[in-house]
């Protein structure tokens, strides 16, 4: 088992890498039609498998298509850390799509809801 400083180390620069390869590596074009961006990088104790957290911003159609492109360059990525990280054994990789900002933001939305429904309410003497 490998300490938790070295696990945050490799998760940061697995998460910086990837980041890189989405901007300039990953020939897929279905990468390219959302905006995507590494939001976490979760390893294993034993460096074997790494969680990416994705985040992708468009439309329902581009996220599908960008996870379908990014679940294909999979073993591509997973090569290219193998040849920059220089670790012993390269971690298993798996996308995942984060939905984190998109509920932070129905969240605010709604709390803005009530609260304007709330200031409806108030008759305009009572303010």
């Amino acid at each position: 088992m490998a300490t938790s400083r070295r696990v945050a180390r490799v998760s940061e620069l697995i998460r910086r890498e990837v980041s890189q390869m989405l901007t300039r590596g990953i020939k897929d074009d279905r990468v390219g039609v959302g905006m995507v961006s590494v939001t976490n990088v979760v390893v294993s104790g034993d460096l074997q498998h790494a969680k990416i957290y994705v985040s992708v911003y468009g439309t329902e159609e581009a996220k599908a298509a960008t996870m379908e492109g990014l679940v294909s360059a999979t073993g591509y990525v997973r090569g290219e850390l193998g040849r920059r990280l220089k670790l012993r054994r390269t971690p298993e990789v798996n996308f995942l799509e984060d939905r984190g900002l998109e509920q932070g933001d129905q969240v605010l939305n709604l709390l803005s809801k009530l609260r304007r429904d709330r200031e409806d309410e108030v008759p305009p003497e009572d303010r």
